[in-house]
């Protein structure tokens, strides 16, 4: 008998279960609102153009190899991740932050949560209700000493954000040390974010226990097509200089490289002998995890952050996507608004980047699926970057069918 056959068998992956159910779905006009990751005009995967062209010049670089990186990973990714995320050529300011390559924004959150766990030692990480789903389950790999807690943060019967529940629980429950989760633009899966005067208050609270902030960023320009913009509660904690805290940054999403795994971990310090100590920390964890991180995509993407041409043909690619599905947004709501289905659609319009959380309940998701072909996850939780203007329309068609059969279940 193996010593493992016991184990216990986790769920399966909502998700990629439906990714797998979707493949082998023979329907001509099915639909995937699952992906977390931009579809173009035709639904199909897209090579920005500016990731093509600094593919070009890669390739035709005699002087690239296949060394390892240094363990900070890529020294051009590091300080170009940098200056996008802080916006800041302030010397003086980047002696405080501690940033290293990591295995995409999974791999951001893991190395801040086994770092946080280890170093600040938290009673609790809170995360918002609802989150990216890995959120809870990347510390709760952890040690088990940090207890995985949640906050309020969305209201679904009026698709509003819950912020006075969000405020009541971190100043009453949240202790000293306690790390908050917190996304720093595009809300995954809501697509509702936080104002510019409610991040100061979570700020001040965060300042006022001494909690420590752990910033996700995994769709910078997604949000409003802006790279400046959809960072700005990031500088704004950094021009306040008296909170720490972390961002775990993803170029899977704004550049298109889902498959190299890009992301680059930060943590804002208040001094720079702390930043050196926390430095040779996390290249310590990483070294016993992966040694260093993978050298292609990170050529990638500071080749686009140091050519100015290149680069400005990304902020052009980033605002195609971002119209594309604020488009893709209004069409839906048109759509729907015309066929007079139950229930309020116009948080479509509000919500920023590639989701949007219906109030479509698990039942009528798989009605979607089952009868339809249209592929949402059990959450109801819809990706929008599925939509074009090639099944829009059989989307809607599909919404207001399901809703209006299951209106007196």
């Amino acid at each position: 008998m193996s010593r493992f056959q016991n184990i216990i068998d986790p769920p399966p992956d909502a998700a990629f279960s439906l990714v797998e159910a979707y493949a082998h779905d023979p329907f001509q006009q099915k639909v995937d609102l699952c992906p977390g990751f931009y579809r173009d005009e035709n639904a199909q995967p897209w090579i920005l153009p500016s990731v093509a062209r600094a593919k070009e010049l890669l390739h035709d670089d005699p002087t690239i190899n296949h060394e390892h990186l240094p363990l900070s990973g890529h020294p051009d990714l590091v300080s170009g991740a940098r200056r996008l995320v802080f916006g800041t050529e302030n010397l003086d300011v980047f002696d405080r932050i501690a940033s290293i390559q990591t295995i995409g924004g999974t791999g951001a959150n893991h190395l801040g949560a086994l770092f946080l766990s280890k170093t600040l030692r938290p009673a609790n990480v809170w995360i918002p209700d609802p989150s990216w789903i890995a959120h809870p389950q990347i510390w709760e790999q952890l040690d088990g000493s940090t207890s995985v807690r949640f906050y309020p943060y969305f209201d679904k019967k009026d698709h509003s954000l819950n912020f006075n529940g969000m405020i009541h629980t971190l100043q009453n429950e949240a202790s000293e040390n306690d790390v908050v989760v917190l996304h720093g633009c595009a809300h995954n899966p809501t697509g509702i974010d936080i104002t510019e005067e409610q991040w100061k208050e979570v700020a001040a609270i965060c300042a006022e226990k001494r909690l420590l902030p752990l910033i996700d960023l995994a769709y910078q320009g997604f949000a409003t097509g802006d790279l400046g913009n959809d960072a700005w509660p990031i500088r704004m904690l950094l021009k306040g200089g008296d909170v720490e805290f972390a961002v775990a940054q993803s170029f899977s999403k704004n550049f298109g490289l889902y498959g190299e795994h890009v992301g680059v971990f930060h943590l804002v310090t208040l001094s720079s002998e702390a930043k050196t100590k926390v430095t040779t920390q996390l290249e310590r964890l990483q070294r016993s995890e992966i040694t260093t991180a993978p050298s292609y995509g990170a050529r990638i993407v500071s080749s686009v952050l140091e050519d100015e041409n290149i680069r400005r043909q990304w902020q052009q690619d980033l605002l195609h996507m971002s119209d594309r599905m604020q488009a893709m947004r209004e069409r839906l709501y048109r759509l729907l608004t015309e066929l007079k289905t139950p229930g309020s659609w116009e948080h479509l319009l509000s919500e920023k980047g590639m989701f949007s959380l219906t109030s479509l309940s698990r039942q009528q998701a798989n009605i979607l699926r089952e009868k339809y072909h249209v592929y949402m996850l059990p959450s109801g939780r819809l990706s929008v970057t599925g939509l074009t203007e090639f099944n829009v329309e059989y989307v809607a068609h599909s919404f207001d069918s399901v809703v209006k059969e299951t209106a007196t279940l």
